[in-house]
């Protein structure tokens, strides 16, 4: 795949996920954590393996299935502690404390892959990182470094190992077969969990709240901000890798800024200006100095 391609993948993966922390907002209150997470998981599953049954039947039906499951476990993890971290801040501080996903997926690359981390990568996360504080320095709240913030840390840092095991673990998978089959695996893994619960007396669902906006919210967090957002994700970081990949996250709390601007909120020319410096720190990070372009345009 074509690095434009792939960053642009990427990009759409970040816009759509990013509408799904408004959406949660609708359902935090009605839905407890496990539960929400059960829902939305189960929501993007119910789309994904039929549509990778309905395409790759083959393929679908020689996948390594206890692989899936257990990354899969891994995700739904990442996605209960997104829900508390929301829970207990608001969705832009949880989209800028993603800020350190790229930091995360770089460390662990360098750490199992022996990646080299060169100085245009370097300047990129730092742009990258100046970029998303822009955005939050415009954004509404103070940062809470409390809790939540522990939780949305824990929250990147599972699912970005999630992630990198999607494609390195299930190498003979198409992004298609790879989203579907962990996406598969974590909505069985958080329904098991979200029984258990409920079973022991733990918090239970106000289904009485859920009205049309809520389903709604749901059908947003579930096929947009997971099914959607993770398939666009596995793809274009088959090809870039997690941790430069990850640099778009910084960008986020924009899109949140451009969704919350759609249900009536004012417009942050601030918030803008930090994507645009998030988009000159993906830029610069994948970019290549003179001699490796030369002996590149030489093969």
């Amino acid at each position: 795949m074509r690095p434009a391609t792939a960053n642009l993948l990427c990009l759409l993966s970040m816009l759509v996920w990013a509408m799904g922390l408004p959406a949660a907002d609708f359902l935090i209150g009605p839905l407890p954590p496990l539960v929400l997470t059960a829902a939305r998981m189960g929501v993007a599953a119910l789309v994904l393996l039929p549509l990778w049954l309905l395409v790759e039947r083959g393929a679908a039906r020689r996948a390594p299935w206890g692989h899936g499951l257990w990354i899969g476990g891994v995700l739904a993890a990442g996605a209960v502690l997104l829900v508390v971290a929301q829970a207990r801040t608001d969705a832009v501080t949880v989209a800028v404390v993603s800020a350190a996903m790229p930091v995360v997926g770089l460390t662990i690359e360098a750490v199992t892959e022996g990646r080299r981390l060169t100085a245009a990568m370097l300047a990129g996360v730092a742009l990258s990182l100046v970029g998303g504080l822009v955005t939050y320095g415009a954004a509404m709240g103070a940062l809470d470094l409390g809790a939540g913030a522990l939780a949305a840390l824990g929250s990147i840092t599972l699912y970005t190992l999630g992630s990198r095991w999607s494609v390195t673990v299930l190498p003979g998978l198409s992004p298609l077969g790879q989203t579907a089959l962990t996406i598969g695996g974590a909505a069985l893994a958080s329904a098991i969990v979200a029984a258990i619960s409920l079973a022991v007396g733990g918090p239970a669902p106000d289904l009485a709240a859920m009205g049309a906006v809520e389903w709604g919210a749901l059908a947003v967090y579930g096929l947009c901000a997971m099914a959607l957002s993770q398939l666009l994700w596995i793809a274009s970081i088959g090809s870039l890798g997690v941790g430069v990949g990850a640099l778009h996250i910084n960008a986020a709390p924009f899109y949140v800024m451009v969704f919350l601007f759609l249900l009536g909120q004012p417009w942050n020319w601030l918030q803008a200006l930090g994507a645009l410096i998030v988009a000159l720190g993906v830029l610069v990070a994948q970019s290549r100095p003179p001699a490796a372009r030369r002996a590149l345009s030489t093969d």
